[in-house]
């Protein structure tokens, strides 16, 4: 047996018990860092750390008042909050305690919030603030199962019977601590590997959202599984922002345990520019539209800088994608990132000129980011990874407790998501379905066996839906979404996530583009623009003053864009181009449920909301 099958063998049965380990393997460690407010009440935030140990004494209190509220084993208890410590101490509490997690997106509406509360029989609800409150309030009569609501930030909240402050919570367990010092302890080493550790309700393109059951094993195959990559050590310090209620976030937590790195917490997208520097992260994980806006942001004030400076930086990007082409070719053949002499120089060159300026951008000493949740456009994984910024590709989903795929360190290749990780069987289907199998499959939907019998087979292998190609030596390669695969009327297929990625790498203004042309008999698309970068370029082009709407309606915009959309055609077959597009009036957003919390596209929502600009990019051809 090799030394990474035991170690994923061996692994314990449950995260209550492998965060036991880790506090007494390495009690004083540093574990977390979090944003506190300025002790002067003015300036930017300080950072706290805390201590294994000190994070335990939080954990067990939390555990302990959950169980002072009557929350029995594998009974639910939900967490609606937004990326911050308390939800890593809340989740580990509620998992010592026995009992399981829900995860609710802090966005998510009043009657789906409801909805899944309901649907899980949640006891009680750890709500972060007073508007995550308020849901649960206006719904309660809707809620039988719900007997208490402990808040995170208590601003504005009227404490009751059944409404209470995590402090209090955390001083309710402390004193039940100092009657029965072994609670916990005991509650833990009654849990088995089977028990329910979390349910993860699909954000969902249609329908109503499942519950993903994910029992203990899971996340301990997955702590063991991430650390047998090798990608990460107890040296590393991860900048963690996602979404933990997304499964691609909450991944994040259980690796960490395992290897006992520290973490730095804050979930506020509008801080990760600010923080960055601070922290100086070794690691982090995001989504490809992160890096997306930061490679539109840096190409956009690289042209707006104009002449000289646009010039250097689209020879430099030119650099860094021929760069990382040639290097990561060579390794595959020699296993050195090797390049020729006069390809070496230009790159030290641009280098110095542009690619240090990005990676002091994110804190200087970023080792690598891991990308998720959906496809990240080549040309942009070549220009990061050329800039000396390596995003190694992953992939899982919320079925699969998130990571399944991972691009293993030197030996990565842009445009695919690795290899799998240990322990974690594929195969292709015949209809080109990527099938999983292994530890980190869920035990199922909840309440739902009917629904469990369409995805997962009775020998345990798994339907992902994606459709994907395997090398012979192992890394996967995700073409599209089954459903998602565009048939034109004249019989053609096209996978309309490849068009859209690449129009992503072409296009610096672009926000979210979707591509139509199912039963047509040509593709057009809706394209919204980022906000900050279109303004900036507005300025520059005698639009300096109107609004987003003004600016996207302008016809010097349209023909700007449509020159982008003509460089895109220029690379697609016939049958992929885009004919015609329309410039949305906004940007696609989680409030409007055009976009998933984790920022997929809902493809029929859109095309349902802007039906009337699809139809009439057909009126006049032989579709109207």
């Amino acid at each position: 047996m090799s030394d990474t099958q035991t170690l994923i063998e061996n692994r314990p049965p449950t995260v209550a018990a492998l965060f036991l380990e880790r506090v007494a393997a390495t009690p004083d460690a540093e574990a977390y860092r979090h944003p506190v407010p300025a002790a002067s009440g003015e300036g930017p935030d300080e950072w706290k750390s805390l201590s294994w140990a000190q994070a335990a004494e939080r954990v067990y209190a939390i555990a302990a008042g959950l169980i002072e509220l009557g929350v029995q084993p594998e009974q639910r208890v939900a967490l609606a909050s937004s990326t911050r410590i308390e939800w890593i101490l809340a989740d580990l509490g509620i998992m010592c305690a026995g009992a399981a997690t829900t995860t609710v997106y802090p966005q998510t509406n009043a009657d789906e919030s409801a909805f899944i509360l309901a649907d899980s029989e949640s006891r009680v609800l750890i709500a972060e603030d007073a508007s995550q409150l308020a849901k649960a309030q206006e719904k309660r009569a809707e809620l039988p199962y719900l007997t208490h609501v402990v808040v995170i930030d208590p601003a504005g909240v009227e404490t009751a019977d059944w409404i209470l402050t995590l402090d209090e919570l955390e001083k309710r367990g402390a004193a039940r601590l100092e009657k029965d010092a072994d609670l916990v302890k005991e509650r833990v080493g009654a849990i088995t590997k089977d028990q329910l550790a979390t349910l993860i309700y699909t954000s969902g393109t249609t329908g109503r959202p499942k519950g993903v059951r994910l029992p203990h094993d899971n996340w301990s195959y997955m702590a063991k599984a991430t650390a047998a990559t090798g990608l990460i050590s107890s040296e590393d310090v991860q900048y963690l922002w996602l979404p933990l209620a997304h499964v691609f976030g909450k991944v994040l937590t259980s690796g960490q345990i395992e290897v006992g790195h520290v973490t730095a917490v804050d979930g506020r997208v509008d801080k990760i520019i600010e923080n960055l520097p601070v922290v100086q992260p070794t690691y982090m994980a995001a989504v490809p539209r992160i890096f997306e806006k930061v490679y539109n942001g840096v190409a956009a004030k690289a042209r707006a800088a104009g002449g000289a400076k646009y010039k250097i930086f689209q020879w430099a990007a030119g650099v860094a994608r021929e760069y990382a082409k040639v290097t990561q070719d060579n390794f595959r053949r020699t296993g050195t990132h090797s390049a020729p002499f006069g390809l070496a120089a230009k790159h030290k060159v641009a280098d110095t000129l542009v690619y240090a300026k990005i990676r002091e951008a994110f804190g200087g000493n970023l080792r690598a980011c891991v990308s998720g949740s959906a496809a990240l456009s080549p040309e942009i994984g070549y220009f990061f990874a050329g800039a000396g910024i390596h995003i190694l590709e992953g992939y899982g989903l919320t079925e699969s407790s998130a990571a399944s795929f991972v691009n293993p360190g030197e030996a990565y290749r842009t445009g695919t998501v690795g290899k799998p990780l240990p322990g974690t069987e594929v195969r292709i289907a015949e209809d080109g379905e990527i099938l999983l199998r292994g530890p980190g499959i869920m035990e199922g939907y909840h309440g739902l066996p009917d629904k469990t019998a369409e995805v997962l087979e009775s020998d345990g292998w798994f339907h992902t839906g994606d459709i994907g190609e395997l090398s012979p030596d192992g890394y996967l390669r995700i073409t599209d979404r089954k459903k998602d695969l565009i048939k034109t009327s004249g019989g053609k297929y096209i996978a309309p996530a490849e068009v859209e990625g690449q129009f992503k790498a072409v296009c610096p203004y672009v926000s979210n583009i979707l591509v139509h042309g199912a039963d047509r008999n040509f593709c057009t698309a809706l394209i919204a623009l980022d906000e900050p970068s279109i303004l900036a370029w507005a300025e520059e082009n005698g639009l300096a003053g109107k609004s987003y709407a003004e600016v996207v309606a302008a016809p010097v915009t349209v023909e700007m864009v449509d020159g982008y959309v003509r460089k895109l055609n220029e690379g697609l077959q016939k049958w992929q181009t885009i004919k015609k597009f329309r410039l949305l009036p906004r940007d696609l957003d989680v409030e409007h449920g055009e976009i998933t919390p984790s920022l997929k596209l809902k493809r029929p929502v859109v095309e349902r909301e802007y039906k009337g600009l699809i139809e009439e990019m057909y009126a006049g051809t032989r579709e109207a």
